[in-house]
């Protein structure tokens, strides 16, 4: 069966790692030193919401909601 999950790549000593999610671990019954296949695509960066919770930058460019 083919899994598909996108994962942040981290530094692990002089490696860079990939944790697998927890649930493809289990669904596909991985062990410790089982050899896996993986296709590595890079993904681009989205900033969608990366502005989020910082608020307007002046009075004037609120929103009225209310009226």
């Amino acid at each position: 069966m083919e899994m598909e999950t996108v994962a942040r790549a981290k530094k692990l000593g002089g490696s860079i790692a990939i944790i697998l999610p927890k649930e493809i671990v289990k669904e596909e019954n991985i062990k410790e030193n089982d050899l896996v296949s993986i296709k590595v695509e890079k993904k681009k960066k989205s900033y969608f919401g990366a502005l989020k919770g910082i608020g307007p930058f002046a009075r004037e460019d609120e929103f009225d909601m209310h009226g």
